[in-house]
């Protein structure tokens, strides 16, 4: 097994439509070695996030385009090697080339290649940074820019940029000073974010085998932006709580750590392997939450007609926020999905609604960064019901908006996020 070969083979898959993640997870099942992983997900990830890049420089090298999905592969992880990673330049043409044992006629392309770019890559680079800068599709750039101007070409670049790891401490068991105090017992840096009382932001990222008391539940890893949402739901002792598109659960286990008497949680999201990881979650930290694979638009087939005191809806979207962690979406996402998952946001929060108490808190949140899903879907809700009033979010973070509070990603080391809190009138 050749780690590279793995590794094309996975952006195969990524071109194809699956997700890196799963792509990745499909990998696993051959690549039992820890070291063989953390550099397939490093080849994969990197030449993912300059996709765009890579192929406009790769269109330079070739008198026609390479029709063979897995030698196309092949040549964008070369790329990404030769300019972005510390392999020497030899070994990662020759290890590269090597690959192909199967496909004789393509080594002798990829060795032309990948030597041509050696020879011409000041120029090559150059040419790139004048064209594809951002190595963004054209229609997301744009939309970027149209949503906020000045302020997105830094956005555009924090994309591309390695996401921080930022660990989330259960206050049940320890301080998050305490819990950097542990970490430096085990030589692991870590500061303070201000944004959370629990968040820890790590100096480099570490395998969460190595964190202290990760198994027995004492930290999760969780963006300190969705870190947010817990705190900003503030359920009280003796509520009947809903999470409605919960999965991976990080939101849900928040809360209960924030709030372990509330009456009840539930837990709703329409993929039922996806909530597999909430259930894994609660009984990693030790909390306990009902778990049910549904449709949060379609509440008649699930609820049971008692109102809750306060919903949370992570409202699917974009995801346009937290490319940085999943660059794959740069490759997936599509320019008319943007008003398809305008509708399907409006559908869910419009459905849930209605299981709101009056006097009932829901918070609204998504991972975009676009207006469109996230403070013009809660102006267009709130002038079509007039039972539901916006809470005002006074913070220190994010960007305070006619609606709602926006974060743009990198803020504070965050990700891009969006809140709005709405209280229902009786």
């Amino acid at each position: 097994m050749n780690v590279r070969l793995v590794a094309a083979n996975v952006i195969v898959r990524v071109l194809e439509g699956k997700s890196l993640t799963g792509a990745l997870d499909e990998a696993w099942l051959k690549v039992p070695d820890v070291k063989e992983r953390a550099f397939i997900q490093a080849l994969c990830y990197g030449s993912i996030r300059y996709y765009f890049r890579l192929d406009f420089i790769l269109s330079k090298l070739v008198n026609k385009p390479v029709k063979d999905k897995q030698v196309k592969a092949l040549l964008i992880l070369g790329l990404f090697q030769l300019q972005y990673m510390r392999v020497k330049e030899h070994a990662a043409v020759s290890e590269t080339v090597a690959v192909m044992k199967k496909k004789q006629w393509a080594k002798s392309l990829l060795n032309a290649i990948l030597r041509r770019y050696l020879r011409e890559q000041e120029e090559l680079e150059a040419l790139a940074d004048k064209h594809v800068a951002y190595a963004h599709p054209d229609w997301m750039i744009k939309l970027i820019k149209s949503n906020w101007g000045a302020d997105a070409k830094a956005m555009l670049f924090a994309n591309n940029e390695l996401p921080p790891m930022v660990l989330r401490v259960n206050n049940r068991f320890c301080s998050a000073a305490d819990y950097i105090d542990l970490l430096a017992a085990n030589n692991i840096s870590a500061t303070l974010m201000a944004s959370s009382e629990q968040a820890i932001l790590l100096g480099e990222p570490v395998v969460v085998a190595k964190l202290p008391k990760f198994s027995e539940g004492w930290v999760s890893v969780q963006d300190s932006a969705a870190q947010l949402a817990a705190k900003l739901l503030n359920a009280q002792a003796g509520d009947r709580v809903l999470d409605v598109c919960a999965a991976p659960g990080g939101k849900t286990a928040h809360i209960l750590e924030m709030q372990p008497n509330v009456a009840s949680l539930l837990a709703v999201d329409i993929d039922a392997n996806r909530l597999e990881r909430v259930k894994e979650n609660l009984t990693r930290l030790h909390l306990e939450a009902d778990v049910l694979a549904a449709d949060g638009a379609e509440t008649d087939s699930w609820w049971d007609g008692e109102q809750f005191d306060r919903i949370l809806l992570d409202a699917p979207c974009s995801a346009l926020g937290v490319i940085r962690r999943h660059p794959d979406i740069k490759l997936l996402r599509r320019e008319d999905d943007i008003a398809q998952l305008q509708v399907l946001q409006k559908q869910i929060l419009q459905a849930n609604w209605a299981l709101l108490k009056p006097g009932g808190t829901l918070l609204y949140a998504t991972c975009s960064v676009l207006k469109q899903e996230n403070e013009l879907q809660i102006e267009s809700f709130l002038a079509n019901n007039e039972d539901a009033v916006e809470v005002v979010i006074d913070a220190d973070w994010g960007i305070k908006r006619p609606f709602g509070r926006q974060i743009l990603t990198g803020d504070q080391f965050m990700d891009g996020f969006y809140y709005a809190c709405l209280q229902k009138q009786s």
